[in-house]
């Protein structure tokens, strides 16, 4: 009886430990954090602030992942047809293979929005990413609204980004 009842504390406390794990961090409500991160095009720092104001979609993603490849057409078409209205899709790669790989891919994917390297803080200060790919949708005020975890389609995306540019 002794052993069951540790059995039992011991679970509790296991998941009570990992709902607190997955509310903590960046969560729909809550403001975006901020990064300075490096961009895969051309080396330079790229400051969080410089898209305030914006809806975004940061994606989380590594080169050798297939749902993160099959996305790529999804986000190229949704970030050039609502770039205009004030939209983003942000790629943060991480990948430990560096920035030299990811660029590779890049130009063979044909990505045209911008894409930078995630550091372990980055993943951290989003609550810890532990599956990808995995994006964040924020609002102009530079909250998260929405978490997407695995391959999101583009008809749900779209719907749910136009929703904030109106």
């Amino acid at each position: 009886m002794k052993k069951l009842h540790s059995f039992i504390f011991a679970t509790l406390s296991i998941s009570v430990l990992l709902v607190v794990l997955q509310v903590s961090g960046a969560v729909a409500g809550t403001r975006m954090p901020s990064f300075a991160l490096e961009s895969v095009k051309d080396g330079k720092i790229v400051n969080s602030n410089l898209f305030d104001g914006k809806v975004l979609l940061l994606t989380f993603f590594a080169t050798w992942c297939p749902p993160c490849k099959q996305e790529v057409p999804v986000l190229n078409k949704l970030h050039s047809e609502l770039s205009d209205a004030g939209f983003s899709v942000v790629g943060l790669s991480v990948d430990q293979q560096g920035p030299g790989t990811v660029a590779k891919f890049v130009e063979k994917e044909a990505i045209r929005y911008p894409v930078l390297m995630a550091e372990s803080k980055t993943t951290r200060d989003f609550g810890g990413v532990y599956g990808i790919p995995v994006a964040f949708l924020v609002n102009k005020s530079g909250n998260v609204v929405k978490k997407y975890t695995g391959y999101i389609q583009h008809r749900i995306l779209e719907k749910d980004v136009r929703s904030l540019l109106n």
